[in-house]
């Protein structure tokens, strides 16, 4: 009689808790196969590291096992699979915290094993049993209310006690990752420039939309409301950021703007120059995250005879839309998301609109995305067969980005088949669409680059029937009163939105902190896949995200509201064992490549 999948993993781990409480590395890789992938989230490495081989695995081992201390490898619940590909969840714990993995074997030994620290041991989160009592029930003279410490606490921080971490920026990174530090009582203080958490989504064009469901979407902690319609606008997502800000009493600076933050050799932190609501206030964290989105500043190229241009031209992170467009000519210059939604909003409000696509674009219909791509974890059928918000995001990662492309091309090969009437219609009034260079898809060129993808909510139909024009090429010039393309296609324009992108996030640490700082950092995201954008060498996670960086005790997070849900746990685990004292050695800090 064959082994069950439970007795196939479970003889498994035991062998693996075996060798590795034995220390006998050896033992330990002969359960691997050759061409194996182990990603670990700080368990094991103090890092976010995929290890590709037997190779590597032996290298993390022997600089980390002594360390790590790894034991009490056990499935959480029944494994699933044959003989031939079986997958489990498991447990496990360090010297230091409690871990919970995603494994994968073949034949019996491990293609994929993802390890993810969760919590550290003797400073776990104040929750459920081990909550906080609220109120001691003895009555003494001069007590204080919640309202009152609340208020205490609030007026004393970053004043008469300083913050352990400072966070710059408040959009959603930011505020998911303080709640993360309030949880494990990290002293944290949120800056941010406008006047209330949930500002930043409130600034954009009226018409923007979520183009990522709701279940892809929670904050860490508490979770969007079932009736939470799939998409939300942006002023929704704005006021929910703001009542989570209060309900998670974050110490949050708004109407605050960093000016300058340098770090103290001598006392070994972080001077951080602020102007809160007009007045001076400097801070001295141990610790400093620049939580400022996915990317830095906006990219506005220059072309020749911008400067000439008689009518009005921006960034599209300025476009507010709306108004009377009536009888007015638009030229969007871009070809993504935001261009597709700008153009959409200018044809709303009586524009005659044309977009300009400098290079390809991959598109994706967001119920072909939602359906295919993303259904299996994130959807109300995700969740019926067992797929919590948690488990989605583990199973996510559990695929190391060398393997990731060989899982999502079958996707959009199915999505090409099944909306390829659509595909036709595009490229037929001259939309130059592409799959990716290896045609995996949506996720891999987010991953990689950050760009060059729109999810289809409507505005691809506008192109098809000519309501919003397409012309594709490169620029040539700018005139008084048009675009000029390098074939000699003249544009006339009252408007020009540039929905041409952003920087790297290493572009505020320039100005924030030093050029030199920024360029020790080097190049923020994408993960060295040798594609468009995002050049070698290979890195194998995406760079300085949620990890240490090449400048010690100074950090980046970001990412869409799914990455700061999950990462944001992993960094804040990482900043509490150092607030702690604990001992925390990174393997393998990556090395700095490219500036900014």
């Amino acid at each position: 009689m064959p082994e069950s999948p439970n007795d196939i993993v479970d003889r498994w781990l035991a062998a693996l808790d075996t060798a590795l409480q034995a220390r006998n590395i050896d033992a330990a890789l002969a359960l691997f196969e050759e061409d194996c992938y182990w990603r670990d989230f700080v368990s094991f490495t103090w890092n976010l590291k995929t290890l590709e081989g037997t190779d590597d695995i032996r290298r993390m081992l022997e600089a980390q096992l002594e360390h790590v201390q790894p034991s009490g490898w056990a499935r959480s619940e029944d494994a699933t699979g044959d003989g031939d590909a079986t997958e489990a969840w498991v447990t496990f714990e360090t010297g230091q915290a409690r871990g919970y993995a995603h494994l994968r074997l073949r034949n019996g030994r491990c293609w994929t094993l993802l390890t993810t620290m969760q919590e550290l041991k003797g400073f776990e989160e104040k929750k459920g049993s081990n909550r906080e009592q609220g109120v001691s029930h003895e009555i003494t003279k001069g007590r204080q209310s919640w309202l009152e410490k609340k208020t205490a606490r609030e007026a004393s921080l970053g004043y008469d006690e300083q913050p352990y971490c400072v966070i710059v920026g408040g959009g959603q990174g930011g505020i998911g990752l303080a709640a993360r530090m309030r949880r494990l009582g990290v002293p944290t203080i949120v800056i941010d420039k406008n006047p209330k958490p949930g500002d930043a989504w409130r600034n954009r064009y009226k018409s923007l939309h979520l183009h990522d469901p709701v279940w892809y979407d929670h904050m860490p902690y508490l979770k969007f409301p079932e009736d939470w319609p799939v998409f939300a606008s942006k002023d929704k997502i704005g006021d929910w950021l703001e009542h989570y800000t209060r309900i998670m009493e974050l110490n949050y600076w708004s109407s605050t703007e960093c000016t300058k933050a340098t770090f103290d050799e001598a006392t070994q932190e972080w001077v951080v120059e602020v102007v809160c609501e007009g007045e001076k206030v400097t801070l001295r964290p141990k610790q400093l995250i620049f939580a400022l989105g996915v990317s830095g500043y906006p990219n506005t190229p220059t072309f020749d005879g911008a400067e000439t241009f008689a009518g009005q031209q921006h960034h599209s992170s300025k476009h507010e839309g709306g108004g009377d467009w009536a009888g007015k000519k638009a030229v969007v210059i871009g070809s993504n998301n935001s261009a597709h939604d700008i153009c959409a909003d200018l044809w709303e409000h009586g524009a005659e609109v044309t977009m300009v696509q400098r290079s390809s674009t991959h598109i994706a219909r967001s119920d072909a995305l939602m359906d295919l791509a993303l259904g299996d974890l994130y959807s109300e059928r995700a969740l019926a067969s067992g797929v919590t918000t948690e488990k989605a995001d583990l199973l996510f990662a559990s695929l190391p980005y060398r393997i990731l492309p060989a899982a999502q091309i079958p996707v959009y090969e199915k999505m090409a088949e099944r909306d390829a009437e659509f595909y036709a219609q595009l490229t037929a009034v001259g939309f130059d669409l592409d799959f990716g260079t290896d045609g995996s898809g949506l996720f891999l060129k987010y991953l990689r680059r950050g760009s060059g993808y729109y999810i289809d909510v409507g505005a691809s139909q506008l192109l098809i029937d000519g309501r919003v024009k397409v012309k594709s090429g490169q620029l040539d010039r700018i005139d008084t009163h048009s675009v000029v393309m390098a074939d000699g296609t003249e544009l006339d324009a009252d408007l020009i939105v540039y929905a041409t992108g952003y920087g790297s996030m290493n572009g505020w640490l320039a100005d924030l902190v030093s050029p030199e700082v920024a360029d020790q950092v080097g190049r923020c995201w994408g993960y060295g896949s040798d594609t468009p954008k995002d050049p070698g060498p290979w890195e194998g996670e995406l760079r300085n995200m949620w990890k240490p960086t090449n400048v010690d005790q100074l950090w980046i997070h970001g990412g869409n509201l799914h990455q700061s849900r999950h990462y944001s746990n992993y960094l804040a685990l990482q900043i509490k064992a150092r607030m702690e004292g604990l001992d925390t050695p990174v393997f393998e800090l990556q090395e700095s490549h490219f500036t900014r």
